[in-house]
């Protein structure tokens, strides 16, 4: 269980920073202030939660990638 919540949580705080980075990057075109960017760009965080927790049970279990044991490249350790 730690190493899918490392995972999970490696994850989602990638998500939550890519989109804060992308919204405050074209600030102009959404004419959102800092704080709104980060409060919408915990949506996206908060889905990366959800699906890492559905990937629970159809990946690989120590993981939160949606991939199936036999494709996932972390199985050829």
């Amino acid at each position: 269980m730690p190493k899918f919540l490392l995972d999970l949580s490696e994850r989602t705080v990638a998500t939550y920073a890519e989109a804060l980075i992308g919204l405050l990057l074209v600030g102009g075109v959404t004419s959102l202030s800092a704080l709104q960017s980060a409060a919408v760009a915990a949506v996206p965080a908060g889905l990366a939660v959800i699906k890492g927790a559905l990937a629970a049970f159809l990946g690989r279990a120590d993981t939160a990638a949606l991939l199936p044991a036999a494709a996932d490249p972390a199985s050829r350790e």
